[in-house]
């Protein structure tokens, strides 16, 4: 045996040995490692499967919340849609018995001078019908402003003359309640671009505001200060103020300062909801002060002024003169018979021949047999309504000569466009002012 040869291959067998031995201990490690990525991929396509179920059912949960949302949407939509018509024929409802109650206090005030007394009972109602009409106002006024349908007819106008409409508007309730009003304005002009009624209005409800939460009085005082190319319009008064943590929810559609029950004042609380708004709509804001109750409070106005102050304004038209000519005929038609009467009544009692009639259908043959020059039709009359009785009694022979007269509770933009598109010359909305109502009366009598 040569040692040499037999160390050699004992060495090769022995390195062969440790090569299969580790060889095999590789595969058993690569088996184990295989089995455990098996393991590893069942298990992610497990979790895999248990995700894809749960977008599904996560899915499925959102479409049906999808479907859920989009169903109370339309709800919601509808219900809106509901609220308006409500407020709409609420507003017409309420308005109709204001009219002949308006009408019949400005009948007894053309009846001449009564017994104190009288005239007392007299003022409370007229002042009570202004104070329903408003409220009526400013519910129609917050639906349209929530639905963006007030469109603002701006023109270059003095502010004194806006403020001056404000407090002409608010002086009754102000001398009701026995305030001091002291309004301040500045020697110089100042002009703006506005709408001025609605700019009015927005002053009128700070103003009414000041008057109902100050006590039995008190101080207004209504300031106006130029600042750079703004103007600040405050008003403030020594009232019943505001607690810090009010002030916040103040502008809050149906905000009362006052509890439910414990209020006295009286109001909506829309009132400096609908302020707010109509300044922002001028491109203004509006501010609130109060050191607390008891302090008073002050509501500050900042309006960004005209660019060109003298801008040339629109010529003041002097009011119609009382025509000096025979009295009208003019026919008055509407199913409610009291608003009828008494707006007949009052057309009688400045000298004009009246027929009245309670339906649509009796307008369109009175108005064929005593041919009137002025119509006064109602619109929400049954059987025939008001829009078309006007279409008929323009058909018929010098119908188109005639002025036809829409006087109704409807008053939105829509019902004006309808009554247009019917043939009404005019829209007055219940209770209609006796003044402006006797005014285009006589604006038409002087026409040739």
């Amino acid at each position: 045996v040569n040692a040499q040869v037999l160390r050699s291959k004992v060495a090769v067998f022995a390195e062969l040995y440790r090569k299969g031995r580790a060889l095999e201990l590789a595969n058993t490690a690569l088996l184990e490692e295989v089995t455990e990525r098996r393991r590893a991929e069942s298990q992610l396509r497990e979790l895999n499967d248990t995700l894809d179920r749960r977008v599904i059912e996560r899915t499925q949960a959102l479409h049906a919340s999808n479907i859920d949302l989009k169903r109370m949407e339309s709800q919601l939509r509808e219900a809106d849609k509901r609220k308006d018509e409500f407020l709409a024929t609420l507003a017409h409802e309420l308005r109709n018995p204001l009219a002949p109650v308006r009408n019949a206090v400005h009948i007894m005030q053309l009846k001449g001078p009564a017994s104190p007394e009288l005239e007392w009972a007299r003022d409370v109602i007229d002042r009570q019908v202004q104070a329903m009409t408003r409220l009526i106002d400013d519910l129609m006024d917050v639906s349209r402003i929530n639905q963006d349908r007030i469109e603002l007819q701006r023109e270059h106008v003095e502010l004194a003359v806006v403020l001056h409409g404000a407090v002409e508007t608010s002086r009754p309730l102000i001398d009701e309640c026995g305030h001091e009003l002291v309004v301040k304005l500045p020697v110089e002009p100042l002009y703006i671009q506005a709408d001025p009624i609605r700019l009015a209005q927005a002053f009128m409800n700070l103003l009414n505001n000041a008057a109902k939460y100050t006590d039995r009085g008190g101080r207004i005082e209504m300031r106006v200060v130029r600042d750079g190319s703004d103007v600040v319009v405050s008003v403030k008064d020594d009232g019943i103020g505001i607690a810090a943590e009010r002030l916040a929810s103040l502008f809050t559609m149906f905000s009362q300062v006052e509890g439910a029950l414990s209020r006295s004042r009286g109001g909506l609380g829309i009132g400096l909801a609908l302020a707010r708004r109509l300044v922002e709509m001028h491109g203004g804001r509006i501010d609130a002060r109060s050191e607390g109750l008891g302090k008073g409070t002050e509501f500050a106005v900042r309006l960004p002024l005209a660019t060109q102050e003298h801008a040339e304004l629109p010529e003041k038209k002097e009011p119609a003169a009382s025509a000096s000519v025979d009295g009208l005929r003019i026919l008055v038609a509407d199913d409610n018979e009291d608003a009828a009467q008494a707006l007949a009544m009052l057309l009688e009692a400045v000298g004009h021949t009246v027929r009245t009639v309670f339906g649509g259908a009796e307008a369109v043959q009175m108005a064929a047999e005593f041919d009137p020059q002025i119509a006064f039709l109602d619109i929400g009359m049954p059987q025939v309504n008001g829009l078309e009785a006007c279409a008929r009694i323009r058909a018929q022979p010098r119908g188109r000569d005639r002025t036809i007269v829409a006087v109704t509770g409807w008053g939105q933009v829509e019902d004006r466009r309808l009554s247009g598109d019917a043939g009404f010359d005019h829209h007055l909305v219940k209770p209609a002012d006796p003044r402006a109502v006797l005014e285009l009366v006589a604006k038409l009598a002087a026409r040739p």
